[in-house]
């Protein structure tokens, strides 16, 4: 769902497979707690986010605990701007300033502007067919 990270610079670039989080929601057996989640997703990641991201941690742990947060706080019941804007919010309460989102299709320019407006144009993005690149401000926070 989330891969391989890599390095520009000295930041680390966290990718996500959006189309495989869909996949898996579709699986998924929800419970009471991940029913509250979906409707007050920043609820779930105060109370069930790790400590930050640092450079003690693993990239590979820090994988898994962002793929295991996004399950969490996406949900199927939303827009996908919406799920893009709480994946950056997650991403950033990580420590993580780049992510690069795979989606199942290239989105419109109505649909990049609610994100960057959601975000309180805390972020850039530049979009390649149907992945999208996100940089997150530094000293800024998101809505």
């Amino acid at each position: 769902m989330s891969g391989i990270h890599s390095t520009v610079g000295d930041r680390e670039t966290l990718c996500f497979d959006y189309t495989r989080f869909l996949s898996a929601s579709c699986d998924k057996h929800w419970s009471f707690f991940d029913a509250i989640y979906g409707v007050m997703p920043l609820f779930g990641m105060v109370t069930r986010s790790q400590n930050r991201c640092s450079e003690f941690k693993s990239i590979e742990n820090l994988n898994v605990q962002i793929r295991q947060l996004a399950m969490q706080v996406l949900s199927t019941q939303v827009s996908d701007e919406t799920n893009i804007v709480r994946l950056i919010e997650l991403v950033k309460s990580q420590g993580l300033q780049e992510l690069d989102i795979q989606l199942p299709y290239a989105l419109e320019d109505e649909q990049l502007k609610v994100i960057k407006a959601e975000c309180r144009n805390a972020v850039s993005m530049t979009q390649d067919d149907e992945r999208l690149h996100v940089v997150i401000a530094e000293n800024i926070t998101a809505k």
